[in-house]
């Protein structure tokens, strides 16, 4: 059962591929300048989101390397110990909001130091699943969609992290 996942894994996307490019033949459309015109679009949203891909990048290295983390951690482990979250994911569930790749850095650190099977990284592996980049996601999805008003998004979306962070403990303490 495994090999026949793996054989068609191995096969969607090129599947898929042809299946477009067919697609687009039979209703003639020309699939290479459809492609081009796509690309150019994809182009100019990159460039738009740009500045603040940047924005948010540099703002995570500063965090991370003014010893802010840290002090959070510090700060935070009273309340976090009062509910059974060790306080050394504080600055991954923080950093996660605005960065994964930044919070990818720090799940390496934490593996290292307390290892892949231990309590801390099965909730690190678990948070890391079940969370979003929500500041990055918000600023690069609105801003492309020109998004002025984002209502209820940020509320909801803290209230789901917390969610994803609750079941991350609850989840690793079965196992």
């Amino acid at each position: 059962m495994a090999q026949v996942l793996s054989n068609l894994s191995n096969i969607i996307i090129p599947v898929l591929v042809f299946y477009i490019i067919a697609y687009g033949f039979i209703n003639k459309c020309n699939v290479y300048e459809d492609f081009v015109k796509g690309a150019k679009e994809g182009l100019k949203t990159v460039v738009g989101i740009m500045p603040t891909l940047v924005a948010l990048m540099i703002a995570v290295g500063v965090l991370r390397a003014s010893g802010f983390l840290t002090l959070l951690e510090r700060l935070c482990k009273p309340l976090s110990d009062l509910f059974h979250f060790p306080a050394e994911l504080i600055p991954l569930s923080f950093i996660k909001m605005f960065s994964s790749s930044a919070a990818t850095g720090l799940v390496l650190d934490i593996f290292k130091n307390y290892g892949t099977d231990s309590f801390i990284g099965l909730v690190t592996s678990i948070m890391m699943s079940c969370t979003e980049t929500i500041f990055y996601t918000m600023s690069v999805y609105f801003l492309a969609a020109k998004v002025t008003k984002t209502r209820y998004t940020l509320a909801g979306a803290l209230l789901s992290t917390l969610a994803g962070i609750v079941a991350s403990v609850v989840l690793a303490g079965m196992m």
